[in-house]
Formats: C-alpha cells, structure tokens, sequence
C-alpha cells in the first residue's frame, strides 16, 4: 500500500515538473532571489505580500506551460477581442485615479486590462502570420498594424505611456519577425522623425515635461528633476562594491521615489555597485539567450514569432526601465521584470515564461 502511494506521488510529481524547462526556470528563479533580498532593504513590509505574488505568478506559469501550443493559438483571437472589449469598457465606466482612467471595477476586484494586451497582442499577431505562412503579402502587414494600433491607442488615451510602448514594442516585434522589409522600416522611421512635431501637439503636458526633463533634470531640481537627480545620485554613489545591503542612504532615507516598484534599480545599484549590476545584466542576457534559443528551436512559425516577441519583451522591458532610471531615457512608468514590487506585472512575465516553456516542451514532443 505504501509503495502504491509513493509510486502515485511520483507520478503526480513528474507530470507536475514535466513541462518546465529546467534553465530558465532557474534563472527566473535567481532573480526573484534576488528581488526579494532588494525588497527587504527598499520596503520590507511588502515581502510578504510579493511573495504571495510570486506563489501565484509561479502557478499560473505551470498551467501556461502545460498547455500545447495548439491551444494557445485557438484562444488568440477570443483573448485579444476581450482584451479590446475591457479596455472600451474602461474608456467608458472605468475608474479614475492620478488624473489617469486605467482600471476597471468588477465589483468583487479592480483589473488592468491593457496588462492582457501585453500577451494579447503578440499572440494574435503569431496566430495571424501563421494563417498567412504561403501567402504572405504586404496588405498583410498593414492589417497587422492596424490590428496593433488599435488597443495601443486605446491604451494612449488612458493615458499610460509605458504600457502603450511595452504594448507596441510586443506586436511591432511580431511583425517584424515575420519578415517585414527593412525598407519598409525606414520609411516608417523617416515617416515618424517627420510627425513628431505633429505628435508632440497630441501629448499631455506631464509627458511633454518628462521629456523635458529629461533633457534638463537641473531646471527644476525639487520638482519634475527630483527623480531622476536622486537616482543617478543613488546609483553613480553605488561604486564599484556598493554600500551594502540596507546601507544605501538614498533608499533608506527615502530620497528615492517610487524605490520599491519603478525605481528599484536605483537601491540596488546603490547598495551593490557595479558588480551587482554586472550580475543582474548578466542574468538577463541568460534569459533572453535562453528565450531566442526556444525561438529558433521552434517547429512551427507561430511558435517561433511568438517566443521571440516574448523573448524581446522581456529586453525592452529591461532597457527601458534600466535607461529611465539612469537618466537615459524620460520616466514612462515601466518595472524592473521579475524585480519590481507588483502583481499585474509579474503574472504577466511568467504567463510569458509559461509560453516559452509550452513551445519548448511541444518542440521535444515533436523530435520524439
């Protein structure tokens, strides 16, 4: 009877661990190490909280995993329509806070929508090129656009800037993977350089100053500067050793803002220096290396469209918070992936870390 019970145990486990793929998940894995060893000195309070998060984020990517690709490609269109239904639904009923309409009251919780759009959008896009494999025709690639266009307008009128390129960049990378011609791209670079000052008409005034600033932290030192001069203070003090675990006098003194979400790297950099960020880089190399390799090892073209926009997400999201909080680029609202404190943000990382494992597990299942 025992023996039954520990073969039916066994079992269960190797079912359980079967659709993981061992290397990222212990990489993600270092990371979230490393993210809570930085939230105890930037706000230990939340630990317990963000450990909640990370439990939750982790199951869900088990689930995500073990489901084939197939079905991922079934659900795309149905996702991103009520992706888009949410996000009306949002411009229309949803609730209002910092000046910014975002979130959407269910009653029983308040959601995000434009987070869905954020797997939403490169998974349609992989299921739509995958349709068009033989046939694939520039009429196609305007389609596309047009679909991408529409929730990152949605979401632009929210208005959440950061969401919205992290939203563009995911389907714009899809698109690009599919084959679209570089000629093409610079005639939609010539083409945007030429509207900017058009654009430039059609931002609010707290967008227009983060550029601004940007450009002149020093004009307004305790205002709209502040951010920015206390991070790159933070982390050009940092050296090359850093001051030490909990020992960072900007984060400790709450000179930095935001410094548990947004800004964390600031701490971070200030309490483990150069190395430290050595370290955290190099750990992101490894997993969008590991992430492209799932790519290119893919049997199907929505599989590997799908990764490597997943895979690039997870870069963009790296270097554009890395660049904002070192003065490199204008403040847009964007965490520090698998670092920063928040939810939303972490069960859509590791949703994504959920597809990467499915298209790999598929790829093993096809070779057998």
């Amino acid at each position: 009877m025992k023996q039954v019970f520990h073969l039916k145990v066994r079992a269960w486990w190797q079912r359980l661990i079967a659709p993981l793929d061992w290397p990222l998940l212990g990489i993600c894995g270092l990371l979230l190490l490393l993210a809570v060893g930085v939230m105890g000195s930037a706000s230990p309070e939340r630990i317990g909280s963000q450990l909640t998060n990370m439990t939750l984020a982790l199951v869900i990517m088990r689930f995500v995993a073990g489901l084939p690709p197939q079905r991922l490609a079934s659900v795309a269109v149905p996702v991103y329509l009520i992706g888009i239904g949410l996000l009306i639904a949002v411009a229309l009923f949803g609730d209002i806070s910092k000046g910014a309409r975002r979130w959407l009251n269910l009653g029983f919780m308040r959601v995000q929508p434009s987070e869905i759009m954020k797997i939403a959008m490169p998974l349609l896009l992989a299921w739509f090129f995958h349709q068009r494999t033989t046939r694939l025709r520039l009429f196609d690639f305007f389609i596309a656009a047009l679909l991408l266009l529409v929730p990152v307008g949605l979401i632009m009128r929210q208005p959440d800037l950061g969401t919205a390129v992290l939203v563009l960049a995911a389907g714009f990378y899809v698109i690009f993977f599919a084959g679209l011609s570089w000629k093409i791209l610079a005639g939609m670079a010539l083409t945007a350089l030429a509207a900017a000052p058009v654009a430039w008409s059609f931002l609010h005034d707290y967008q227009r100053n983060r550029i601004l600033t940007l450009l002149d932290p020093e004009k307004d030192p305790l205002g709209k500067g502040f951010h920015i001069i206390q991070s790159t203070i933070a982390i050009g003090s940092g050296g090359i050793f850093g001051k030490g675990w909990r020992e960072g006098t900007q984060a400790q003194l709450e000179f930095i803002p935001e410094h548990h979400t947004d800004f964390i790297f600031a701490v971070f950099a200030e309490e483990f220096g150069l190395l430290g960020n050595v370290v955290l880089l190099t750990l992101y190399g490894f997993l969008i290396g590991r992430g492209f390799m799932i790519a290119a090892q893919a049997t199907s073209l929505f599989g590997r469209l799908l990764a490597g926009s997943i895979t690039m997400i997870f870069f963009t999201y790296a270097f554009v918070n890395i660049g904002m909080v070192s003065g490199l680029l204008p403040v847009v609202g964007v965490p520090l992936p698998l670092v920063s404190y928040g939810g939303t943000s972490l069960v859509t990382l590791f949703i994504g870390i959920g597809i990467l494992m499915s298209i790999h597990k598929n790829r093993m299942l096809v070779q057998k």
